[in-house]
């Protein structure tokens, strides 16, 4: 299974693409989009979505994981990264691609199994799983190779609790 693993924001999207076959993950590509601050919210987006488009017609992945967005304090970020997050999904279902939404804790947990894991454990987890040799930056993209892994990982679960 080609797992597309995003993690969306409006100045940059982190991406990961990898391949788990049985219990194991390969690492086929990952990087970020970015878009500078000063260029117009409706280029920016469209900026993403090509982007996107672009890595889905590129790796052809059978799903696309992607952070949930949750509420921070500052609404108006939210709104931004809900705006680029809108597109990704857009280029996803445009694509026939099947969505996967997981929060943050979620993430955490399917990967270290503990919610409240540290930012640079999640990081080293990601080098350490995938047989990096330096954790990928920014952190956005590490993230985004955590989001796909995490999807790897529900899935594996979620079989187990619907084997009868």
């Amino acid at each position: 299974m080609r797992i597309l693993g995003i993690d969306p924001g409006l100045a940059i999207v982190g991406y990961g693409v990898v391949d788990k076959e049985g219990n194991a993950y390969k690492t086929i590509y990952y990087d970020a989009i970015t878009t500078q601050a000063h260029t117009p919210i409706e280029n920016r987006i469209k900026i993403i979505y090509d982007e996107i488009n672009l890595i889905i017609e590129k790796f052809k992945p059978d799903v696309l994981s992607i952070e949930e967005l949750f509420f921070n304090n500052n609404a108006k970020t939210a709104l931004a990264v809900g705006q680029a997050r809108g597109v990704v999904l857009l280029s996803a279902v445009e694509h026939n691609i099947p969505i996967y939404e997981y929060t943050p804790l979620q993430v955490k947990q399917a990967l270290t199994g503990y919610g409240r894991a540290s930012k640079m454990q999640i990081q080293q987890m990601m080098k350490s799983m995938l047989g990096l040799k330096e954790i990928p930056k920014p952190d956005d993209v590490a993230d985004a190779l955590a989001i796909a892994i995490c999807h790897g990982n529900s899935m594996k679960f979620n079989s187990i609790l619907n084997w009868h």
